[in-house]
């Protein structure tokens, strides 16, 4: 019995909005004013829904910035949320991030997010002429561990147009090691 009345609420639930129409329409027929106000309500009942995603949002990004590098699902452990919404969240903000600093990537199914020093010192090493091999052993201290993640933030800022032509080739820059 229970489950009857549960698939009900469910249903009043996902039309809602049909619901409060007609409610609304019976109303103004008997009582124009009211269902002005009931309109007015609603509307701002509605906008004030919106509210806490911006919230979450700006939480998120300042969360993010407090790491060199974080997982998904480390953030949705952290924030208690499901990983979908962590995900779709990220998905976002990587979807804008060509003039930002920092840089989310997508890599063995879950996204990444580097902060902006580990991305400026990425740019660094890669215009030096490092291969990738010395960029991942000079990004340990940023906790990148895999020539994976060098190879997709490589992909990603090129695809960005963020990095630009290497001032010394990694054929020049082991020659000078070499010499040195």
């Amino acid at each position: 019995m229970p489950k009857k009345w549960k698939v009900i609420f469910i249903t009043i639930g996902r039309k809602w909005f049909i619901i409060l129409i007609v409610i609304i329409i019976i109303v103004a027929i008997y009582n124009p004013i009211a269902a002005i106000w009931m309109s007015g309500i609603t509307l701002t009942l509605f906008l004030l829904s919106f509210i806490p995603e911006l919230f979450f949002k700006n939480k998120l990004h300042k969360f993010l910035k407090k790491y060199y590098k974080i997982e998904d699902e480390l953030i949705a452990r952290k924030f208690n949320k499901p990983l979908k919404k962590i995900r779709e969240a990220l998905f976002e903000l990587s979807q804008n991030q060509e003039k930002k600093g920092w840089l989310i990537t997508f890599l063995s199914k879950q996204y990444v997010f580097y902060h902006q020093k580990t991305i400026h010192k990425f740019i660094e090493f890669y215009n030096k002429g490092f291969n990738e091999k010395e960029i991942l052993d000079s990004l340990k201290d940023y906790k990148l561990e895999q020539r994976a993640e060098i190879k997709v933030i490589k992909e990603t800022l090129i695809k960005l147009d963020r990095l630009s032509e290497r001032e010394i080739s990694v054929k020049e820059h082991k020659e000078k090691q070499r010499f040195l």
